[in-house]
């Protein structure tokens, strides 16, 4: 069955039923493996893409619930927000093993976006949820207040 999705904003035609995961279509079709696959029942943030700008677990979410909504994987984030994640991601060495990067900037790029400044009480409760095997949370909340820092300063 075809179904029309965005993604990245392109307007696409995938082959897939309208009850498969967000993530398969994704990863399988379409060849956008920057989101990753985790558990499969939303508990660990892996596969967070933004869905009308909003952290979204691509792993439950089936195309129908995405309807006519801007799909946003970590491939095409773009603006100062991730810029600036990049940069401070980089900078504070926050990535061991990587597998949970990419669901990680996805959801930090939404909260710098909507809290240019959070305490870290917005870090960690926007960030709850995005597992990391290695353990690098201390980094990843410092790398966070980090970017807000570099978004703080005149360019």
């Amino acid at each position: 069955m075809s179904t029309t999705i965005r993604i990245n904003d392109k307007t696409l035609v995938v082959q897939a039923e309208p009850d498969t995961p967000l993530l398969w279509v994704l990863r399988g079709e379409l060849h956008l493996t920057g989101t990753k696959f985790g558990c499969g029942i939303a508990q660990c943030g892996a596969c967070t893409v933004q869905i009308a700008g909003e952290p979204t677990r691509a792993c439950v979410t089936s195309l129908s619930a995405v309807g006519n909504r801007a799909v946003t994987t970590i491939e095409a984030l773009q603006g100062r927000e991730i810029t600036a994640l990049r940069e401070a991601w980089t900078e504070i060495d926050v990535v061991q093993c990587g597998y949970c990067q990419s669901g990680q900037l996805v959801g930090a790029a939404a909260l710098l976006k909507t809290s240019p400044q959070p305490s870290d009480a917005q870090i960690d409760a926007a960030m709850n949820g995005n597992l990391c095997r290695c353990g690098t949370y201390p980094r990843i909340r410092a790398a966070i207040h980090r970017a807000a820092e570099i978004l703080a300063t005149p360019a």
